[in-house]
């Protein structure tokens, strides 16, 4: 870790103050909202990446403050759990290192923290922030019953033809309800994850960052317990009330988390062939618009779960360049 100085302090602070005006301004563009609340992760991570913890905390600190003056601290609870404490969070996580023979490993070796245990972090805390989100605002069967019978009635006024019965608006209701927490949960860790993508690129071109840069393919998997995790919540789902609102949110975060796994293992398998790059489009199209080939690439994350550890050389060791080992 960096030494604490009045720059790094500073450095943090700017960083905080960015992440919340790009919150603040999600809050007035709610076209661009999803777009900007993500980007608002990024300050975050680049002073945590590359000046460490503590400008991390300063970040953090900063636009939470920001938050509670300009909107209300109920506004920064929900801003500093959804967005800034995740990202500040796997900025830690992404510097921790510890001698490579510790784990069996060479002497002359560094190893980092597992890219598969960070994404396993990301998840938990998402769902974490989606719960206590839904709590502060009332997530629940009221809150759906009204947001449904708001659209049907808009879908009447536009289309007189148009009158579902009762059984439908009910069964509507029961996978609304369980749909928000999932979506809205899966597509938050693909953003943050995103985000912290960008933020390592960032600072390993502006050669300022402690982690070595990774083969994504290669070491992005999920951890082997998050199966479980993910099963778990599957099966909560059908136990109806608030377990199977909180299983479908570790459905849609763990599931997102399968997902970014199982296309970087797409990215890894079609290295090579000369087919690779129109069907790596085409399977990003098919997945952004239907359901089914999104599922074939969740399933192949699920079937391809390690951990991979990178590796890199001692400053002060004359070693080769920097590997994955997996374990």
């Amino acid at each position: 870790m960096k030494p604490l100085n009045t720059k790094m302090l500073g450095l943090g602070a700017l960083a905080g103050l960015t992440a919340a005006l790009l919150v603040l301004g999600a809050s007035l563009q709610p076209s661009f909202s999803a777009v900007l609340y993500a980007a608002s992760a990024l300050p975050i991570l680049l002073v945590g990446l590359g000046w460490g913890n503590m400008a991390a905390i300063s970040a953090v600190l900063t636009a939470a403050v920001v938050g509670a003056i300009a909107i209300s601290p109920s506004f920064a609870l929900m801003m500093t759990l959804v967005t800034l404490l995740p990202a500040g969070w796997i900025s830690h996580l992404a510097n921790l290192a510890r001698p490579a023979s510790e784990i069996g490993g060479p002497d002359h070796l560094m190893a980092w923290y597992p890219l598969s245990d960070i994404l396993l972090h990301l998840c938990g805390l998402v769902t974490l922030a989606v719960i206590v989100v839904g709590v502060m605002i009332g997530y629940g069967p009221e809150l759906i019953d009204r947001l449904v019978d708001a659209l049907f009635t808009s879908v009447v006024q536009q289309q007189a033809d148009f009158a579902p019965d009762a059984a439908t608006i009910s069964q509507t209701k029961a996978l609304v309800l369980l749909l928000l927490p999932a979506i809205q949960g899966g597509m938050w860790v693909i953003m943050l994850f995103a985000a912290y993508y960008v933020a390592t690129r960032i600072v390993t071109a502006s050669g300022g960052g402690l982690r070595p840069r990774e083969d994504i393919p290669s070491s992005l998997r999920m951890n082997r317990n998050t199966i479980f995790i993910f099963l778990v919540g599957l099966a909560a789902t059908f136990l109806g009330g608030i377990p199977a609102m909180v299983g479908a949110t570790l459905v849609g975060t763990f599931g997102a988390g399968f997902l970014l796994s199982g296309f970087a293992a797409l990215h890894f398998r079609t290295r090579g062939k000369e087919w690779r790059l129109p069907a790596l489009i085409l399977c990003y199209l098919a997945s952004l618009m239907l359901m089914v080939p999104a599922f074939f690439i969740l399933v192949l994350g699920l079937s391809d779960t390690r951990k991979a550890i990178a590796l890199t050389p001692h400053k002060d060791a004359d070693a080769p360049k920097p590997t994955d080992t997996q374990i």
